[in-house]
């Protein structure tokens, strides 16, 4: 009898200013492994708990990444919506582990529409449950939740390495991340890499440098 493998599908990065975003899609053939290892939603777990589950995860399951950097985020959002853009990916990692059932987090705050994005665009064909907080209902899907985001994290650290001065988590409600990006446009006069152009918070950030630019110029006179 052929075994039944299932795969759970998320993401980690969709809201940042900063940084790639990261989805991953994990199958295993049953997920009572998974519940032993106690897996949660991502966002409840401690960086060092992350690590830790995303050893073992990657020691039983089949995982399949995709790293979408921020330029390819701005490009595709200019052509469709970033929840359609998301559910092509889903789709490409569904179809690179051909599941017989798959657990998708939606993207979309209409779970159907996510759900037919993501089948229109499938070479395989299985059952798909997609449905909001997914990552809390279905083990399966908090390890896809938890490889997504220990991935992005370690992005993060090599962007601040890049970049060698603290840049942050990324997100707009970061304070280090919005110093970050203001001080560089003020500095350099444009965004530094691995910005979402795009983003509101990219451009009120633009905004004010350029601003505070102008006053400064000002005020020398």
């Amino acid at each position: 009898m052929k075994q039944m493998m299932i795969c759970g599908v998320d993401e980690a990065g969709r809201g940042p200013v900063l940084g790639p975003m990261v989805v991953a899609a994990v199958m295993v053939d049953d997920d009572s492994e998974l519940r032993m290892m106690n897996v949660r939603d991502s966002k409840k777990l401690t960086p060092s708990s992350r690590e830790r589950l995303a050893v073992k995860i990657r020691e039983i399951a089949s995982i399949e990444i995709a790293v979408i950097p921020a330029e390819e985020i701005d490009e595709k959002r200019g052509r469709i919506s970033l929840n359609e853009f998301e559910a092509c990916v889903f789709a490409s990692l569904i179809d690179r582990l051909s599941p017989q059932e798959a657990y998708v987090d939606a993207a979309d705050v209409d779970v159907n529409r996510f759900r037919f994005w993501i089948k229109k665009r499938l070479s395989c064909n299985p059952q798909i449950t997609c449905c909001h907080r997914a990552d809390d209902k279905y083990p399966v899907v908090s390890a896809a939740s938890i490889i997504a985001k220990t991935v992005r994290d370690q992005f993060i650290v090599e962007i601040q390495r890049e970049m060698g001065v603290p840049i942050g988590s990324g997100y707009a409600s970061d304070p280090t991340t919005i110093l970050f990006l203001e001080s560089w446009l003020r500095e350099k006069g444009d965004f530094p890499p691995h910005t979402r152009r795009s983003w509101k918070t990219a451009k009120r950030a633009e905004t004010l440098a350029k601003n505070s630019r102008l006053t400064d110029w000002s005020a020398d006179k």
